[in-house]
């Protein structure tokens, strides 16, 4: 597979992962508004180095997985019912859930950098979906686990989320006071992604029988 191709398929896969509104593009997007572009984007710059390494651990592990079928198989079904235990609760229970503002604070750009790694530390969902992301892509022939290819892909990951938090900085003043930024259209858009994954995840499963 092309180096290029695997650096794309790093970058599609991360921006699906951001697209939704969250605590990461939100918290960058409102860093711009009150402290400028320069601000967001030092935000963001912090969030992409933790998640290069988190991306790197979730190809690690999945290299680990690919020589053991039988636990692939596991987890395939056990991701399968997360997601769709994460589907139903952001279309059914979630939206009902009440607006949370994000607050900021005034901080230096290096302050903001950290505050950026910080914040992407702890959302610790891109290992699990990273992991499962390149098991089913390793599976389709579309990604191997060599050396040069694990850190083109991890490198794209970064870059595709980079680009989806940069979206949000630059683009955030003229949607905020739209619908796509309620809480009920975030519950909305991550339960049609992790559904999306759900199914995708149930088509492999059948593929296998």
């Amino acid at each position: 597979m092309s180096i290029t191709v695997v650096f794309f398929l790093g970058l599609f896969v991360a921006l699906i992962g951001v697209i939704p509104p969250g605590l990461l593009n939100m918290t960058a997007a409102k860093i711009s508004l009150k402290e400028g572009p320069g601000s967001g984007i030092t935000f963001s710059s912090g969030v992409c180095s933790i998640v290069f390494v988190q991306t790197y651990l979730a190809s690690i592990f999945s290299r680990y997985l690919s020589n053991r079928p039988d636990v692939v198989e596991i987890l395939q079904r056990v991701a399968f019912v997360i997601f769709v235990l994460i589907t139903i609760y952001f279309l059914v229970i979630a939206r009902n859930q009440n607006e949370t503002p994000v607050e900021t604070e005034d901080k230096s750009k290096r302050s903001r950098f950290f505050h950026g790694m910080f914040l992407s530390a702890l959302n610790v969902f891109p290992i699990p979906y990273q992991a499962y992301m390149t098991i089913t892509l390793a599976s389709f022939g579309w990604l191997n686990f060599e050396r040069t290819t694990i850190i083109t892909y991890v490198t794209g990951a970064a870059m595709g989320t980079f680009v989806m938090l940069y979206f949000y900085i630059f683009f955030f003043e003229k949607i905020k006071d739209t619908k796509f930024t309620s809480q009920k259209s975030m519950n909305y858009s991550i339960g049609v992604i992790t559904g999306i994954v759900a199914l995708v995840t149930f088509i492999n499963i059948l593929s296998e029988w």
